[in-house]
């Protein structure tokens, strides 16, 4: 199935990031703005045209090829990058297509434990149709940024936040469980708290700009506010759920 919109012109500047299937499918994306969140955009993407239970992090980074295109003001010539991991080295024709690069050579990207064969195959009975081949080759467009025009969150009176972890510890349930304290006891309003492991989940870490652990990130109410490290400090978290004041409890 190839996506109506396959032939759209692509700009001089661009960063591509092309997300295969085990059967062979493809989701790419063509960013000009490199905003460098695509990972996860073409893992909901497959998700919902796949009609799969969730996204396929699993994916990630495994199926995935990268082109870089940028100007070089050195040179003043426009340079390109384009990698791919091994399991879809194979599809480098199809790559140069869609991205419109001719006779681009390719670089294999350098294989990490994630991407063992026998650990992808445990996702197999889980996602049968990742295994299938569906003919699809298919472009998804960047996403708008949010504006006050956009329809309202669907959380207008709580806090959405996520915890970003490295593994799970006694260290990781220490944090997890003075954070759950301090919100049972300071807010009023309801949340939502998802804890992520950014070693099963590095394309959401990506997508949350988060480079170390723990990190708190609160994604909503706007703005998106974050703490990196010390979570003890009542005072410095409650800062950064400042946007619903009202909200919290008296003392």
């Amino acid at each position: 199935m190839l996506n109506p919109h396959f032939h759209r012109s692509i700009p001089s500047i661009f960063k591509g990031i092309a997300l295969f299937t085990p059967g062979g499918d493809l989701l790419y994306c063509i960013d000009p703005d490199k905003q460098g969140r695509w990972h996860l955009n073409l893992c909901m993407a497959l998700q919902e045209v796949l009609e799969l239970s969730e996204p396929p992090h699993f994916l990630v980074p495994c199926y995935t090829a990268t082109l870089d295109r940028w100007f070089d003001a050195r040179t003043n010539q426009i340079r390109i990058f384009a990698e791919a991991y091994p399991p879809v080295f194979r599809y480098r024709a199809l790559l140069n297509t869609v991205f419109e690069a001719g006779d681009l050579h390719w670089q294999v990207a350098p294989s990490q434990e994630i991407c063992d064969p026998m650990v992808l195959e445990t996702y197999r009975h889980r996602f049968p149709e990742l295994w299938e081949n569906h003919d699809l080759v298919m472009r998804c467009d960047p996403t708008p940024p949010v504006t006050v025009q956009q329809p309202a969150s669907p959380y207008p009176q709580g806090y959405v936040l996520r915890l970003f972890v490295s593994g799970y510890s006694a260290a990781t349930a220490r944090i997890l469980q003075n954070l759950h304290e301090l919100l049972e006891d300071s807010l009023e309003h309801p949340y939502t708290l998802k804890v992520i492991d950014i070693f099963k989940h590095p394309e959401q870490a990506e997508a949350d700009q988060v480079s170390a652990t723990p990190t708190l990130v609160k994604v909503y109410p706007p703005p998106v506010r974050r703490i990196v490290g010390n979570l003890e400090d009542v005072d410095r978290v409650l800062k950064i759920l400042g946007a619903l004041n009202e909200g919290l409890k008296d003392d």
